[in-house]
């Protein structure tokens, strides 16, 4: 038919590494992938670290190995001890990774790996594509020289030296995917690599508002002391995070504790409700946070850590009365995949501003609001929940949130990505 796509044709019988040198569990994204390929009739290998499990989807799938390779020493070493630790840590996972993609596993038509981690995922799939001939393809979330720089400063030599080993790495790849336009326009011009395809963070699926009931069930199960039916209940405020160097909850301890003194105040502007922020997922730094919050004793403002589970996590998102992302890229570049989550659940976002790339994901007053300090966040939180549970501007921000809604991750894969891995021949 005239002026109809051809969509690429995917042969069954081809074969897939998905590599993420991060917990399987934590990593919503290069699941995503190993599911779409699976589901175009690859084979696929996927490879990570065991931590968190990865989602019943991905490990119940016929077409899906797991793979888990050891936790990195790295994470528990201290600062002063970290880059002679970490040289140590690289060279053992680069021979178990080796050994797996060489030796162990079948050749890969395709070789997918996340950026960063970029050591030593990046001098290992090179070598593998040469040695087996593979197609190998980076999906950029980052880049790991800026990551490492939040570690250790970005003059520290080592820092200067995962650039250019970064960079001379990449430019080896036979295919790029990256997060953002403004990330493709970083790697072409900076990096020296041109044409990389932008494929967004997406939900896997759009789930909007959980129901009353459900919610009820939800916070019942995880032990979440809010009860959704009580007419005077406090809003339930939801980040998502991986407790890492590039989320800033002093931000978030600053804004609850301007939060806190308003309410101390409440009798006289009543103007907000209670406060119940809760704190989804896992890493190195929550326990350090966990211990400083309960340290702050608050009376209006409480506050829950909790991991939930893969399934469950869509329906919690939507349960919640308002999303805080307290990303601070390193790069300025990257965009947080918790936010595109937040969206599919229906719910508004208060966003850490860091840069313009922002604005490829939040409309500012359509979908949510963007704050830079932490009295800033408890302004926007102020005014977005001003008369809650039934408030003008929350609403509103609801309504753009469903109004800007795109593509679930599937379809917005076939399009952006499934070009790049189809059989070039």
């Amino acid at each position: 038919m005239s002026g109809a796509s051809i969509e690429p044709q995917m042969p069954n019988g081809r074969r897939a590494a998905v590599v993420v040198l991060g917990d399987l569990g934590r990593s919503p994204r290069m699941q995503y992938h190993a599911l779409a390929l699976a589901n175009e009739g690859f084979s696929v290998d996927l490879i990570g670290y065991g931590g968190r499990p990865a989602d019943a989807e991905v490990a119940g799938h016929p077409r899906v190995r797991i793979h888990e390779l050891p936790l990195p020493w790295r994470r528990r070493a201290p600062r002063a001890l970290f880059v002679p630790v970490a040289a140590l840590d690289v060279t053992a996972q680069a021979a178990a990774l080796a050994r797996l993609l060489l030796v162990t596993l079948p050749r890969p038509d395709i070789l997918l790996t996340q950026n960063p981690p970029a050591f030593p995922t990046l001098a290992v799939a090179r070598a593998v594509a040469r040695a087996r001939g593979t197609r190998w393809i980076i999906d950029w979330h980052n880049f790991g020289a800026d990551m490492l720089a939040l570690r250790l400063g970005a003059r520290h030599v080592a820092v200067r030296a995962a650039r250019a080993l970064e960079s001379t790495s990449g430019r080896a790849a036979s295919g790029h995917l990256c997060v953002s336009a403004a990330m493709r326009d970083v790697l072409g011009t900076d990096w020296g690599i041109p044409g990389a395809r932008v494929l967004r963070d997406r939900p896997a699926k759009r789930v909007g508002r959980t129901p009353i009931d459900a919610r009820v069930e939800l916070f019942g199960r995880y032990g979440i002391p809010v009860d959704p039916r009580a007419a005077e209940r406090p809003a339930v405020i939801v980040t998502s995070s991986s407790w890492t160097a590039d989320e800033d909850f002093a931000l978030l301890l600053d804004a609850m504790i301007a939060c806190e003194t308003a309410l101390e105040r409440r009798e006289a502007t009543n103007r907000l409700p209670g406060l119940f922020f809760l704190m989804t997922g896992d890493g190195p730094q929550r326990a350090h946070w966990e211990q400083r919050f309960a340290a702050c004793a608050f009376r209006h403002v409480r506050t829950r850590t909790v991991w939930i589970d893969a399934a469950d996590y869509p329906r919690l998102l939507g349960a919640a009365d308002l999303g805080v992302s307290l990303h601070r890229s390193a790069s300025g570049v990257d965009l947080p995949m918790k936010i595109a989550d937040m969206f599919g659940a229906g719910l508004p976002v208060c966003a850490l501003d860091y840069g313009p790339v922002l604005s490829e994901l939040v409309r500012q007053g359509e979908n949510g609001e963007l704050f830079s300090t932490g009295q800033e966040l408890a302004e926007r939180i102020g005014t977005m929940l001003a008369g809650f549970p039934g408030g003008n501007r929350l609403e509103r921000l609801r309504a753009g949130v469903e109004r800007h809604a795109g593509e679930s991750w599937a379809e917005g894969w076939r399009r952006e990505a499934l070009p790049l891995f189809a059989d070039p021949r």
